[in-house]
């Protein structure tokens, strides 16, 4: 038996608009969801809608419909829930659609994709149970396994999931923490007894995620047979192959025309032409086999930037400032009783935000650039505090 686990994260972020200290006191729509604005919520959304979603899905379920061995699992956060039920609802039905072969499965999250873990414990339970709720509401399902923001680990993480019930965790499989181990085995979280984690192959799906369209890449182009061979080998060292990936890895990070979608449509038959050969969705992957070790991440892991830790968030004095000012924000935020506010302050929360004010150099800062919705770092962090600064204004009166 060989197994290939993909997963795939579906996320959009509610943008705060190019809020100015003159709209401080004078202005309470901070979201720039107004079709007519030059990066409107509403405009990003159908566009990656339509160069990512729509035909992303539409290969999904052609080949559910076409291979009876094909399985994914997904991610999907509360912000992409709320724009999509706005803009494209039919999105969701075909979500639903997906679900109901019995081979698809929905992965846990915060509702807004936050780093509340590491700020708010209560903050963060209150998101992860929004998260569940809006999920069961939708499409009537309730996750058993569980991914934190940016693949934000550690062992506390793990202790918490456990506790929580889940079945099972993602991480991603980075060298320094796994050693001699190979991502392609099912582990157990230092701490826990029954919790199993999963951990990214990070090679497989960065291959796919980010070098797919590379021309200066060593091995472009990437053809099914090439990558099919790749999948074959790395699997002498296991026999389960994790590739996670974010959703609009295919039309938007890929865009169509370097064969994104071609590739990955044959790369499912191809690998399912193969007797042995199956996929899994993420608790299946869980029950293939016993832990085949403990793994211990003391300190927090993530899947983004070459240090692979939280420094895309919080390396500069503006996101640490940002981040702990929202934060402080919390309890006046809930005790105004005011669905409004809070919802703000929820939005406020997702890490896309403090993302865009990172300041690194070198491929990671140009990565940034283009995730960004503003002009530059600065511009960013200023908009943001003045968004914070009414935001409490509004509660002081």
């Amino acid at each position: 038996m060989r197994a290939i686990c993909l997963y795939l994260h579906i996320h959009q972020p509610i943008r705060y608009r190019e809020y100015s200290f003159f709209d401080i006191g004078a202005d309470e729509n901070y979201f720039n969801d107004d079709l007519n604005g030059r990066q409107s919520n509403e405009r990003i959304f159908l566009k990656v809608a339509e160069k990512s979603y729509r035909p992303m899905f539409n290969l999904i379920e052609k080949n559910l419909e076409k291979h009876k061995g094909f399985k994914i699992s997904f991610s999907i956060t509360g912000t992409w829930l709320e724009q999509a039920e706005k803009w494209a609802p039919e999105l969701i039905e075909q979500i639903k659609r997906l679900l109901n072969t019995g081979r698809v499965e929905i992965v846990g999250e915060t509702y807004y994709h936050s780093l509340a873990f590491f700020y708010n414990l209560d903050e963060f339970n209150a998101q992860v149970e929004k998260h569940a709720k809006k999920i069961e509401a939708v499409f009537g399902v309730k996750p058993q396994v569980f991914r934190n923001t940016e693949f934000a680990y550690n062992d506390s993480l793990a202790k918490w999931a456990e506790e929580k019930g889940y079945k099972c965790i993602l991480a991603e499989g980075w060298d320094k923490i796994l050693g001699w181990r190979s991502p392609n085995y099912v582990y157990r979280p230092a701490g826990c007894e029954n919790l199993k984690l999963l951990t990214k192959n990070y090679r497989l799906s960065d291959d796919i995620a980010f070098r797919f369209s590379n021309r200066g890449w060593e091995e472009w182009p990437l053809t099914v047979p090439k990558y099919q061979n790749w999948c074959n080998m790395d699997c002498l060292r296991g026999p389960l192959i994790n590739l996670f990936m974010d959703f609009e890895t295919f039309g938007e990070h890929q865009w169509k025309d370097t064969g994104i979608f071609d590739f990955m449509d044959g790369f499912i038959a191809s690998w399912l032409s193969e007797y042995e050969n199956q996929f899994v969705t993420v608790s299946e992957a869980c029950d293939l086999m016993e832990p085949k070790d403990e793994i211990s991440m003391p300190e927090t892991v993530t899947w983004a930037d070459t240090e692979r830790d939280l420094s895309a968030w919080l390396s500069n004095d503006m996101q640490i400032a940002a981040m702990q000012e929202l934060y402080n924000l919390r309890e006046k935020v809930l005790a105004s009783k005011n669905e409004k506010i809070i919802s703000s302050w929820g939005c406020l929360t997702t890490s896309d935000h403090p993302y865009s004010m990172c300041t690194k150099y070198w491929n990671d800062g140009d990565v940034h650039a283009y995730f960004s919705a503003y002009a530059s770092p600065y511009e960013s962090f200023m908009y943001f505090m003045n968004v914070l600064r009414d935001l409490e204004f509004r509660l002081d009166q």
